[in-house]
């Protein structure tokens, strides 16, 4: 079985999110993308400290997919530097993490 992973992304409207969130699943780089709607990120970019309202996509999919996965979010993703960060799942229903297995199969 491969390993799964937990991709985080922040997307700055409900547009940008629905649109990442169904080209990685329809092309299966991801098995599921949840969307959380309404998420304030304080960060420091340009020199300043920003408070800024996201939507937060929880991405799960395989190392294995990871590479074209994060080249697909950086290729639709309107931000010039797009949060993109893996997370390694350490355990979890079997039956589920073999069905992100094989959702996200291409052979």
């Amino acid at each position: 079985m491969r390993a799964a992973i937990v991709v985080l992304c922040t997307c700055p409207d409900a547009v940008a999110a629905e649109r990442i969130a169904s080209a990685l699943v329809s092309e299966r780089l991801a098995a599921c993308v949840n969307r959380i709607a309404s998420v304030t990120s304080t960060y420091r970019w340009q020199g300043e400290v920003r408070h800024d309202s996201e939507q937060l996509l929880i991405v799960k999919t395989t190392h294995e997919r990871f590479d074209a996965l994060r080249a697909r979010i950086v290729a639709l993703h309107p931000y010039e530097l797009p949060e993109v960060i893996a997370l390694d799942v350490a355990a979890g229903l079997d039956r589920y993490l073999a069905w992100i297995e094989s959702e996200t199969r291409t052979d």
